[in-house]
């Protein structure tokens, strides 16, 4: 240690002040401190592991703070808070629950039913999530507007679920939609599936309202086969609609106008004037179908 010191020392002997300080100076940038080095350490992005295990602590926390919520509602709305605890799944129950904690109003909310007023829901995926509540409230006072616990997902879904969606009680219109979860799936198991499901639906006995499934861009990651394969399902549904006497809320015909000023750039969700207009196109005909039975 000592020999390196007389070595820096007699290094710097001779050398004009200014000359000392650059050396100086190229050492503190070339030898970091071990406070800087602990610093850079500290700021290194974390492993998946370490934030899959940070989620899984959010979200217990969170679960546990909603279940002291869910133990002071009514035993009705219990029952459906736990329906929803089993079929939302990992992705959305958590930001649904956060939403209750949080006073905020929900696509899932429970619906309590005036006895006066017709009974309506809605299946679908996340863009017919996204346009619920537009929906409920522009039917405020005339519906009882419900949707189905869950995103609902693909046709193989639908077939699966269905039971647990419709519940026990008596719907007077079911606005439904399967497609952009089914984009990869073979036009044959498409239309076998959408029968099956519409065999069903047609046993409650409601007015049935096929939604056309919405736009997906061509600059989405799956590219333009993922907008051919809408426009192909869309052909298929309208078919089968067709065949079966069930009337059609052409949803890819009424948006398709305005994607530029309502759907998110490269992605098939839209932006809170998209789901209003949506909202307020199912809301206008569901409200016409009870009136008329026609859209």
């Amino acid at each position: 240690m000592n020999a390196c010191k007389n070595n820096v020392s007699k290094s710097w002997l001779g050398k004009p002040p200014g000359m000392i300080l650059v050396m100086v100076l190229l050492l503190m940038v070339r030898v970091p401190s071990a406070t800087a080095q602990n610093n850079k350490k500290s700021v290194e992005p974390s492993t998946a592991e370490e934030l899959a295990k940070k989620k899984a602590a959010a979200d217990k926390a969170t679960n546990e703070k909603f279940q002291l919520w869910k133990a002071k509602l009514p035993k009705e709305q219990q029952a459906w808070e736990t329906t929803l605890e089993k079929n939302l799944g990992s992705f959305y129950l958590p930001i649904y629950q956060m939403e209750k904690l949080n006073n905020r109003v929900s696509a899932w909310d429970y619906v309590k039913d005036n006895p006066k007023l017709p009974r309506v829901l809605l299946i679908g995926d996340s863009v017919s999530r996204g346009y619920t509540l537009p929906t409920r409230v522009a039917l405020e006072n005339k519906v009882n507007l419900h949707r189905a616990p869950e995103n609902c997902g693909p046709t193989a879904n639908g077939i699966k679920k269905l039971d647990i969606w419709l519940g026990d009680g008596k719907w007077d219109v079911i606005h439904f939609n399967f497609g952009i979860h089914d984009r990869k799936t073979s036009p044959k198991d498409y239309e076998d599936r959408l029968e099956q499901i519409i065999k069903k639906l047609n046993a409650t006995g409601a007015k049935l309202v096929w939604a056309s499934t919405t736009p997906i861009p061509p600059n989405t990651k799956d590219g333009p086969e993922a907008s051919a394969a809408i426009a192909e399902k869309n052909r298929i549904a309208a078919t089968i609609m067709k065949k079966n006497m069930i009337q059609v809320n052409d949803l890819f015909t009424f948006v398709s106008p305005h994607l530029s000023k309502v759907q998110n750039p490269m992605d098939v969700h839209f932006n809170a004037e998209g789901y209003d207009m949506l909202g307020k196109q199912v809301a206008s005909v569901i409200e016409k179908i009870l009136k008329t039975g026609q859209p």
